[in-house]
């Protein structure tokens, strides 16, 4: 390998040198009245290769940290690698990397980020796009971190053409962190607010989003998806995560016994990532998670 690219001219009967194409910034449809970008990372050499789409946490967006970098290595490890933003994360489409609309932040919710999701998955499916012919449409995996993990496994749980799905320190319930109390100021107020510790905004979380989550809880049981999965599923998750504690991990898994949790010894909530991403490589607890993940796929 030279430079993150692969050379094939080191093998046997191969004469081309392929280069990464990076795709940044693809249009897609969303179905809540507000389109959003998607990423798409792979290594042109005209050979169907398995894809992984990656849902960001709450709070993140696509080019948050260093995920171009975790993107890049499983590009470079031979895989159609997907990356978007939430269409309600509170970016825009002038401005894909910031908290520019914190309305939509506002009234985003657990449905909306399914249908997200969703629209993701049909997009790269779409034989109609640039890179159908690159990808192995029977290969399609997810990967989440924190939020868009439990997204992640809601959307696995419930679309056969998931093959495989693993989760980065992933909430194992949506709700359960909502205090009676924080719940009775929330229905008062119609809203709460969430400080968002790096941009110092206070982030709106309009209560009526949330309505449809209580009338419909049992659509978004992450508990019940993980025991219904019968799909190989990978639990990573740092032991020293202050957001999602690591006994979560160790509870989803207990949850089903098919599902695997790789351990990262004192890794945090995100793997050594920050933003703004300052390094040319992968911070070390987010390459355990990379190779891992990468191997988990691949097996």
């Amino acid at each position: 390998m030279l430079n993150g690219i692969i050379d094939f001219n080191s093998m046997p009967n191969i004469r081309h040198t392929y280069r990464m194409k990076v795709l940044k910034n693809i249009l897609i449809s969303g179905k809540h009245q507000k389109d959003f970008f998607a990423d798409v990372f792979y290594i042109e050499n005209q050979q169907p290769k398995p894809v992984v789409i990656f849902s960001h946490g709450f709070k993140g967006f696509k080019d948050w940290g260093h995920f171009n970098l975790v993107a890049t290595a499983f590009a470079n490890a031979g895989f159609v690698f997907v990356k978007f933003n939430f269409s309600h994360n509170g970016t825009t489409l002038n401005k894909p990397d910031e908290f520019a609309d914190i309305e939509a932040f506002g009234h985003n919710s657990f449905q909306i980020e399914l249908d997200d999701l969703s629209s993701v998955v049909d997009y790269v499916l779409n034989a109609e796009n640039e890179f159908f012919s690159e990808l192995d449409s029977n290969k399609l995996f997810l990967l989440g971190h924190s939020r868009g993990g439990g997204i992640s496994i809601l959307k696995a749980w419930k679309d056969n053409r998931i093959k495989k799905l693993a989760a980065w320190a992933s909430v194992n319930e949506f709700g359960k962190f909502w205090t009676p109390e924080v719940m009775e100021h929330w229905k008062r107020d119609n809203v709460m607010y969430i400080l968002n510790s790096r941009t110092k905004q206070e982030l709106p979380m309009y209560y009526s989003a949330y309505e449809k989550f209580y009338a419909e809880k049992h659509l978004f049981d992450i508990p019940k998806a993980v025991q219904e999965l019968t799909i190989p599923f990978l639990i990573v998750h740092g032991t020293a995560d202050t957001t999602v504690d690591f006994a979560q991990a160790e509870i989803m898994q207990l949850w089903n016994s098919r599902s695997e949790l790789f351990s990262i010894e004192n890794g945090d909530h995100t793997f050594g990532g920050k933003h703004p991403c300052t390094n040319e490589k992968l911070p070390l607890h987010t390459e355990m998670a990379v190779q891992k993940s990468i191997a988990f796929y691949l097996d």
